[in-house]
Parts: C-alpha cells; sequence; structure tokens
C-alpha cells in the first residue's frame, strides 16, 4: 500500500491546450483513452463572431462529425456531458436539442441521463410568449449501461426537510412501501434517519460566471467540478473539444487530473497557456 501511495505521489499531472477544428484535432487522440469528456459547445446561431454561429437545421450534422470521434476515443467505461441548450426561433422553441439526442443515439450513443443546470442567479425577464430561462441541460452519453461512477464524491448533507419529515415516522414509512402509481419503485423513509450525507437529484444549482473572463460564455468552475468528481478518480484524463476559457483544464489540474483542451480561437488558447503557467 505504501508503495502504491508513493507512485502516486510520483506522477505528474498532464494538461495538453491544442488549437484547430476538435473533428480534425480529434482525430490525432488515441482511441480508448478519454475517461470523461465535458464541454459546452457553441449553441445554433450563437457565437457568430468566434464559433461562426451555426445554424439550427444544420446542427445536428455538424455536431455529428464531431461526437463520431468522441466516441472513439472514449474509454469503454467512460462518460461524456453535453452542455446544451434549447433556442426560441420565430415564437416557438426548436427541436435541434432533441434531434441532436436521437442522432446521437442512433449514432452509438447510450442516452443515460440528463442534468439540469440551474441558475441561481439568473435575472428576470420576458418576451411577449414566455420567461427568461434559468437552465440549461447537461446531458449524459455513455457507450453502455456499464460506465465508472462514483456517487460517494458528490452526496450532500441532509438538509432541514429531514427535522419534519422524519420526526414522526408511521408504520408504512418503516418499511419498504411500494408506489401508490404503479411503478413499482418504493422507499424506506425510516432509512434516513440519523444520516447527515444523502445523495444529490439530479437538478446542479450553481451560479453563472458573473466575472469578465475574456470568454462570451464561460461557465462556471462548479459545474465541471461536479461531474469529474462523479465520473474520474486522480491521474484519469478529462476531455473539453471546445474549451473556451479553459474552465474544464483548470479545474481538472486542480482535481490532480490529466486534461486535454482543444479551441479554435488562437486567442483563447493563448490566454489559456498563459493562465496554467502562472
Amino acid at each position: 500500500m505504501k508503495q502504491l501511495k508513493l507512485m502516486n505521489y510520483m506522477k505528474t499531472i498532464e494538461t495538453k491546450i491544442l488549437l484547430g477544428d476538435s473533428k480534425d484535432i480529434l482525430k490525432t487522440i488515441d482511441e480508448n483513452s478519454i475517461d470523461l469528456i465535458v464541454t459546452s459547445p457553441p449553441y445554433a446561431d450563437r457565437r457568430k463572431n468566434t464559433y461562426g454561429g451555426i445554424k439550427p437545421e444544420k446542427y445536428v450534422d455538424w455536431f455529428l462529425e464531431i461526437s463520431k470521434e468522441l466516441l472513439r476515443v472514449l474509454k469503454p467505461r467512460g462518460t461524456f456531458i453535453l452542455n446544451i441548450k434549447e433556442k426560441a426561433e420565430e415564437g416557438e422553441r426548436h427541436t435541434y436539442v432533441i434531434e441532436l439526442i436521437l442522432a446521437l443515439r442512433n449514432q452509438g450513443w447510450f442516452w443515460t441521463e440528463e442534468y439540469v443546470w440551474h441558475k441561481k442567479n439568473s435575472y428576470p425577464g420576458k418576451w411577449p410568449n414566455r420567461f427568461r430561462d434559468a437552465w440549461e441541460r447537461c446531458i449524459q452519453f455513455n457507450k453502455s449501461k456499464k460506465f465508472n461512477m462514483y456517487q460517494e464524491e458528490v452526496m450532500v448533507p441532509v438538509g432541514d426537510w429531514a427535522k419534519g419529515r422524519l420526526k414522526k415516522l408511521s408504520e408504512t414509512d418503516k418499511i419498504r412501501d411500494n408506489s401508490k402509481n404503479g411503478s413499482g419503485f418504493g422507499k424506506n423513509i425510516s432509512n434516513w434517519i440519523g444520516r447527515e450525507m444523502v445523495y444529490p437529484n439530479n437538478v446542479l444549482n450553481f451560479a453563472t460566471v458573473c466575472n469578465n473572463k475574456n470568454h462570451s460564455a464561460a461557465f462556471p468552475e462548479e459545474l465541471p467540478e461536479w461531474f469529474i468528481k462523479l465520473f474520474t478518480k486522480e491521474f484519469d484524463t478529462v476531455l473539453d473539444p471546445f474549451v473556451g476559457s479553459g474552465t474544464t483544464l483548470h479545474v481538472a489540474k486542480k482535481m490532480k487530473r490529466n486534461s486535454i483542451g482543444i479551441d479554435i480561437i488562437p486567442e483563447y488558447i493563448e490566454m489559456i497557456k498563459k493562465e496554467m503557467n502562472e
């Protein structure tokens, strides 16, 4: 055991920052070499001055070229997290995200889960027929049903709900009572008595980045950090094929993970290199 700890201590963390189009650069990365992909590509019709503003009608075909390579480089038990959101067009929600999910399944991806990133500091707003979005999708894809997942790493305090709910338990609360809606799922409420930590749900409450990071759409460090905790161990390798301001790489290095970041914008690549060397 001491020898193993010494070997881990002697390992070095490697961060690769690569300039170019993801669909081309990904072809230079070894097959089955990545433990976690976590990324936020440019959304449809967004960031026109930097990433070209891909039209929603062309988005699926554009992304499938990239996801084909992501499927190749991801390890069999690895995970792909895609942060993306819809857009409204002529008063109606566009379906490009839904179409992309279906296309990724046809490409060979297993659609495992969907997390909701609730932007808890989102400011109010409205349009004639709707209100401002305060959430984005974080969609989980895998190669199969079997993948690495370390759920204990993201446990949270039990919360105030337990003070009242667990105070007076009925006899039904003390057994595994089957759900009344016929789903077959049940729960034993008494199992939570005395627990200080519990598993979270799939709604992630993180504030957006408000300070200027010289990037139009930087996501908060808490977002990649949560997924890195959940799906990787120290010295695993994390990939962000649209690395932008470099948040994923900074978090991965801090958490002792190897990482690879790709971006097509030279200014972003130079900014990340400078910051990583400071």
